[in-house]
Formats: C-alpha cells, sequence, structure tokens
C-alpha cells in the first residue's frame, strides 16, 4: 500500500528540488505554501464557475502554478531546470484580463465579495494570490529569486482574479455588484 506520509519533516525541516534541506518556515517554503494555497482556492473558484471560458482559463493557471511552486522550491543552481513562468506567459494573462474586462462593467467602488460562489471563491484566490506576491517579491529581494517574470505573473493573476470575479457574477446574472459602503 502507498504511504501518504514521508515522516521526512518530522524534525522540521523539508528538502529543496536538488541538494539540502531548509526549515519549514524558510522564506522560500513559506511562498511555495502560499502559492499551493492560491491553487487551491482557484480549484474552488473553478469547481463553481458558470461559465466554461473561466473553468479552462483557471486550469491552465494552476498548472503554471504547479511550475512555479517547482522552480521556487529548487535551489538556485536547479532552478533554471525549472523554470516554465517567463514573459510569454504574462503576456497571455495580460491578454485573458483584458479580454475578460471588455465583456464586463467595472465597479464605481470597492466591492463585496459573495453575490456568487464562484465570484467569491475568485475574491479568495485575489487575496492569497496578493500575499504570494508579497511574500515572492521579499524573496526576490533578499535575491533567493532568479525569474523576474514570476514577481510580475503574480501581479497580473491577481488583476485577473478580479477580473474573473465579474465575470462569473455576470455569467450567473448578477449585473450590479454590491458596493462597500463609506
Amino acid at each position: 500500500m502507498k504511504k501518504f506520509y514521508s515522516s521526512t519533516g518530522d524534525d522540521g525541516y523539508t528538502g529543496l528540488l536538488g541538494e539540502g534541506r531548509v526549515p519549514k518556515y524558510d522564506l522560500r517554503i513559506e511562498c511555495v505554501g502560499t502559492i499551493d494555497e492560491a491553487t487551491s482556492a482557484l480549484g474552488l473558484a473553478r469547481s463553481s464557475c458558470k461559465s466554461d471560458k473561466s473553468t479552462k482559463i483557471i486550469l491552465e493557471i494552476q498548472k503554471d502554478l504547479y511550475h512555479m511552486m517547482a522552480e521556487v522550491s529548487a535551489t538556485p543552481e536547479n532552478a533554471e531546470k525549472f523554470r516554465w513562468i517567463n514573459q510569454s506567459r504574462v503576456l497571455w494573462l495580460e491578454s485573458i484580463t483584458n479580454e475578460i474586462g471588455s465583456s464586463i462593467e467595472f465597479p464605481e467602488g470597492f466591492i463585496l465579495p459573495g453575490d456568487s460562489t464562484s465570484g467569491a471563491a475568485f475574491a479568495l484566490a485575489r487575496t492569497i494570490v496578493r500575499r504570494a506576491e508579497r511574500m515572492i517579491a521579499r524573496l526576490n529581494h533578499q535575491e533567493f529569486l532568479q525569474n523576474e517574470e514570476i514577481p510580475r505573473y503574480l501581479n497580473r493573476l491577481s488583476s485577473l482574479c478580479f477580473a474573473l470575479e465579474l465575470f462569473e457574477n455576470k455569467a450567473w446574472g448578477i449585473e450590479q455588484v454590491t458596493l462597500a459602503e463609506k
């Protein structure tokens, strides 16, 4: 029977993709964990999407994020082997965001998540992606990150999550989003 645990992390350390182990609270591991959270939140959104278009977009993004996690968890000498996120992936996100954005109304103010299940899931994913972006920025500033496209990708992804929240609300027939009161 296949075991669902390895017991190798019981000492508070985990392995990198390459030689070496680091504490489980190492910034690289925190970044990978937060990207994994974002992937899960996007999975929740994908499972409740009304639009097939949203579902297909998110599935592709989830695959990108798995590649990103591999690169971030690799040792510096191995990171290039796992590089997937590049300028073309960032441009793809921009293109998709522009396409989705052209089909929805931009709200007049801050909105409150919850007008639809999938919209709320995208709002949750957006906040987790923003946290991942902040952590990746820290990793980048500490010179542990070699790929400048990763922070850009996460930045564009958070914008796309907002657009998808509005797009999904519209797909569910919600034309007027709930605005936050002053």
